[in-house]
């Protein structure tokens, strides 16, 4: 009799046990959007701007993922992004994906045009290209890289929903930087739905209609004066000015009209080189990493801790002018100081003197109108948008939202790059290979079993 009672006992126990595994299973199924990212950098977590994006997005968009081994043949970064698009079609039935080997599937790859591994965001008649190649960077440790796929996805995404079109204008003609030197800029500005143009004004005559925005980078010359009465009715109207100086040897005594250009708003060029003088093993004198002020173009670089790194930069400085308000919103330490000595700069003979400008040093200033509208950016650097040095620290982010708040777009991306550890691989001799074998598939279920056996035989037994 107890002997039939334990074994009604134990058969309701695991009927009991089966049972409730088949409810916990189903209750776990339901919930479709619930998972728990145990990985070391949050790697699988999607961050709220990129979850707010997917939750109003209103178009089909299909990803298609092109790989090629050969590129990666660990697979490692290839899993890291596919991973990634992968989350993204998890949150929202709108978002759709499939994936090509582009080594055996050359007719897919020729109908795309893709030269490499690439994620085709595609809606309707609409579509961007992202190459793995810009998601990832070196990373601060030996091998360890960056991954910025999430913030790339979620730009692409953005674009192709995005409704909203701007023309911006580069200055040429006065020894600018080149968008030929700023092809990182000009892609990053083009994904965001920008159409960026080259505009000299001799060849012109006149600033476009459909310009949104004038931008001066790194100019070597000043304007002339018909030049500057151009830009100067522009202003007067919608038109938005981002001026970012550097150093030129005329800039102590010719360049009449770009100060005046900027007076117009209060800010002043101090024709001083901004030099840090604390030490660092990391950089030059001439390069700075300047301190971010209070404002809506910093706030999320501060929260992240991305930095600018700034090198041959101009001092500025400002005062309310008319209607318009100068808000600072790059500074350096109240170590640096600003060189004056121009000539001794260039025959690297200077020294700290009395005639020196005394830090902290303003090296940013964002401008309002009165009626609060963002009307110009001026810097006073501009080495930091060049392709060499854009994508160090956050130098693009600063860039692209100090562009995005003077067009006033309030949705700007900017979700900090994951760092990940060099990916690490153990070397196993075929003698290894063969013991791990053995002891985790043949030896460690042999000996549950027999355990297992043991049990039994020792309760019918007993």
């Amino acid at each position: 009799m107890k002997k039939w009672l334990r074994g009604t006992n134990t058969a309701v126990i695991s009927v009991a046990v089966i049972g409730i595994f088949i409810l916990l299973t189903f209750f776990l199924h339901s919930l479709k959007d619930f998972q728990l990212d145990l990985s070391k950098n949050k790697m699988y977590t999607l961050s709220d701007q990129t979850l707010g994006t997917l939750k109003d997005l209103g178009k089909d968009i299909h990803v298609t993922a092109f790989t090629n081994p050969q590129e990666d043949p660990d697979g490692v970064l290839t899993r890291e992004v596919t991973d990634m698009v992968q989350e993204y079609s998890k949150r929202t039935g709108k978002i759709t994906y499939n994936q090509y080997d582009m080594l055996k599937e050359p007719s897919k790859v020729q109908q795309y045009g893709v030269q490499q591994s690439s994620l085709v965001f595609e809606s309707g008649s609409q579509k961007k290209v992202i190459t793995f190649q810009e998601m990832f960077t070196a990373g601060q440790g030996s091998g360890s890289y960056q991954f910025a796929g999430e913030e790339k996805m979620t730009q692409a995404v953005k674009s192709l929903t995005s409704t909203e079109k701007h023309t911006v204008y580069f200055l040429s003609g006065h020894q600018e930087i080149t968008l030929q030197e700023m092809t990182v800029l000009k892609s990053s500005l083009e994904g965001e739905n920008y159409t960026v143009k080259d505009l000299n004004l001799y060849r012109e005559g006149k600033i476009p209609d459909d310009a949104d925005m004038l931008f001066l980078i790194g100019p070597q010359t000043d304007l002339n004066d018909k030049e500057a009465e151009l830009i100067k009715q522009y202003l007067s109207g919608k038109g938005k000015l981002y001026v970012s100086l550097g150093f030129s040897q005329e800039m102590a005594s010719k360049w009449k009209n770009i100060d005046a250009l900027m007076n117009t708003y209060g800010v002043k060029d101090q024709h001083a080189v901004a030099i840090e003088a604390k030490q660092s093993t990391l950089y030059d004198p001439l390069t700075i990493i300047p301190e971010y002020g209070d404002h809506d173009i910093t706030t999320k670089l501060k929260n992240y801790n991305l930095l600018t790194m700034m090198s041959l930069a101009v001092a500025l400085n400002a005062q309310e002018e008319g209607d318009f308000k100068s808000t600072p919103i790059l500074k350096t330490s109240a170590q640096a100081y600003g060189e004056t000595d121009i000539a001794g700069l260039m025959k690297s003979q200077t020294n700290q003197d009395d005639n020196d400008v005394k830090g902290p040093l303003n090296l940013g200033y964002a401008v309002e109108d009165k009626d609060s509208k963002p009307k110009a950016v001026i810097l006073g650097g501009s080495t930091f948008l060049m392709d060499q040095e854009i994508n160090v620290q956050g130098n693009r982010d600063f860039a692209m939202n100090s562009i995005g708040w003077l067009q006033e777009k309030k949705d700007q991306v900017t979700i900090r790059p994951r760092q990940n550890e060099a990916y690490q691989t153990a070397a196993l001799t075929p003698g290894q290979a063969k013991t791990i074998f053995f002891v985790a598939i043949v030896f460690m279920p042999l000996i549950f079993l027999l355990l297992g056996g043991f049990i039994w035989w020792r309760r019918r037994k007993g």
